[in-house]
């Protein structure tokens, strides 16, 4: 005849192990619920704070990380970036909002590409922003770098069996200390709009124009054709 202590111990040591078991079972579904939880507040984070079709990070974001920026900069020059896509209203207008959202997108990778680690921006629309790390403040290698991104702009834009080319009007504005960034944001927005009216009823070009902060601004840059 079977043991009762013997059967009493094996009937505890099979509850040990169920209870085990279920305590285990309730702590791999708490783990999977936190990531899950901790994946959605990562989703909502980025949600609040980058451009959903650009994927850029939006105007609060920008202004947040470029604050970084300034702040570990260690006394580099700093260059504010604005610029705004010519007649984007008549892509939409001829080839549809489809057409326009992949205009947009393309540029945003475009500059995201020409920025590398420095923060870039969709501020709204088709205005677009950067803060710039530079090795100097020189002209010449302001010019250099500005014709640059606007090549890299110029370039076709595929759509389907279509290639559109985009052309740009970019302000530039070398930020002057920590606390002078919105300051250099406006002042590259006028330049920016000053290149606009200089490109007027160009179809084949960016334009760009720098202001130096003096009272007498650096004459305009024009860009790749």
């Amino acid at each position: 005849m079977p043991d009762p202590v013997s059967i009493a111990s094996g009937i505890c040591a099979a509850g040990a192990v169920l209870s085990s078991w279920q305590l285990r079972r309730r702590a791999l579904r708490a783990e999977a619920e936190i990531e899950h939880l901790q994946a959605e507040l990562a989703a909502e984070r980025h949600a609040a704070s980058h451009d959903p079709l650009t994927g850029l990070p939006n105007r609060r974001a920008f202004y947040r990380l470029a604050a970084a920026l300034l702040t570990d900069a260690a006394g580099r020059p700093l260059i504010a970036v604005v610029l705004d896509l010519d007649d984007f209203k008549q892509i939409n207008d001829r080839y549809g909002h489809a057409a326009g959202d992949q205009v947009l997108i393309s540029v945003a990778e475009r500059l995201a590409a020409f920025a590398g680690d420095n923060p870039v921006a969709r501020l709204g629309g088709d205005e677009f922003a950067g803060l710039l790390v530079s090795p100097t403040v020189d002209r010449r290698w302001i010019d250099h770098a500005t014709r640059r991104l606007c090549e890299m702009l110029a370039a076709p834009v595929r759509l389907g069996g279509l290639s559109l080319r985009v052309t740009a009007s970019v302000g530039i504005a070398p930020v002057t200390g920590p606390a002078q960034l919105t300051e250099a944001l406006h002042r590259a927005d006028a330049a920016m709009y000053r290149a606009k009216s200089l490109g007027a009823g160009s179809s084949t070009r960016s334009v760009c124009a720098i202001d130096d902060g003096h009272p007498t601004p650096w004459p305009e840059a024009t860009a790749a054709r």
